[in-house]
């Protein structure tokens, strides 16, 4: 059993194509395009935010440089 729990997952395309089918399985061939759509639609928003986020960042790191110069 522990020799089980210390393989990594997803080494081989046999365990990719055993992930699949399991997910097809249990959502359906129909919710899966609305899942994926779902999925990529929150991971953009999510990088938008990452983004703005990190843009905000600098631009205060650049004010306070700005500031003690003067």
């Amino acid at each position: 059993m522990r020799y089980l729990l210390a393989m990594p997952f997803l080494r081989e395309p046999s365990h990719i194509l055993l992930l699949l089918i399991v997910v097809v399985v249990l959502f359906g061939a129909k919710r899966l395009p609305d899942s994926a759509r779902s999925l990529g639609k929150s991971l953009r928003i999510f990088k938008s935010e990452m983004k703005e986020m990190k843009n905000d960042g600098d631009e205060k790191k650049d004010d306070t440089d700005g500031s003690a110069a003067r």
